[in-house]
């Protein structure tokens, strides 16, 4: 049995991918920061298979918490095949560099680029044991041709540094099976985070050109895809699921 690391994995858009790679058969170790009951949810959810579940608390930005995250996956399953980097800190108000402190920017450079690789340190050595594994990175429209955006200047930089270490460890890994690959969600907020294709297709939504709200499983169907066996020849690629939404620029 195939097992994943996925982060903030027992909410949000983190949740359905949980539930893609349970459907498929993996087992999975899934991290949270704060949400307990989310967390409680998930293993009430999946009552019938909680032997494929582990929940552990991770704050993504101590390095010794991925540290120990790593340590008792090794422990319980043997085994690391896929990564999913789903977590990453986010600034919602609207502000320009400037008016950043140094707090908030250690936080997004630490949560969305350095977590990334000390993760990729401790487990890029299992896949090769493994002659097989599946990296997937979260990014934002526009990333890979180093798209300023607005108001999200520590996000974006930290997210575009990711994508040329996305496509670094495509090229070093591909001889050892290993792949890596990036996703780009567009704007799906709220409930939509943990909603189904079907529920979107019900919805309207005249601000994304195919109609609709992007949904949680519109990027968990995609990863799940990247992550197949047979998907191998995907490497060092960059994945937008926008729906054709412009979403750098809308406050432009």
């Amino acid at each position: 049995m195939r097992h994943a690391i996925i982060t903030a994995g027992t909410k949000g858009l983190g949740k359905k991918v949980t539930e893609q790679f349970l459907k498929a058969g993996h087992s999975v170790t899934v991290t949270y920061r704060t949400d307990e009951r989310k967390a409680k949810d998930l293993l009430e959810q999946y009552s019938k298979i909680t032997d494929r579940i582990q929940l552990v608390q991770v704050d993504v930005t101590s390095q010794s918490d991925l540290q120990q995250l790593v340590n008792s996956t090794v422990s319980r399953f043997g085994r690391i095949d896929f990564l999913i980097n789903n977590a990453g800190p986010y600034i919602f108000e609207r502000k320009k560099l400037a008016d950043y402190s140094d707090d908030e920017w250690n936080a997004m450079i630490r949560g969305n680029l350095d977590a990334a690789f000390y993760l990729l340190k401790q487990i890029i050595p299992i896949m090769r044991t493994q002659s097989f594994g599946r990296i997937i990175n979260y990014g934002f429209q526009g990333a890979g041709s180093s798209s300023g955006w607005i108001y999200r200047s520590a996000f974006a930089a930290a997210k575009v540094g990711l994508v040329s270490l996305t496509k670094t460890i495509a090229f070093e890994e591909a001889e050892n099976g290993i792949t890596s690959n990036m996703v780009c969600p567009g704007n799906i907020t709220g409930d939509m985070k943990e909603a189904s294709i079907e529920q979107g297709k019900k919805m309207r939504d005249d601000k994304t050109p195919i109609g609709r709200p992007g949904t949680g499983e519109d990027i968990a169907r995609t990863i799940g895809f990247l992550c197949e066996e047979q998907s191998d020849m995907i490497t060092g690629t960059i994945y937008e699921v926008t729906g054709g939404l412009d979403v750098i620029n809308r406050y432009r």
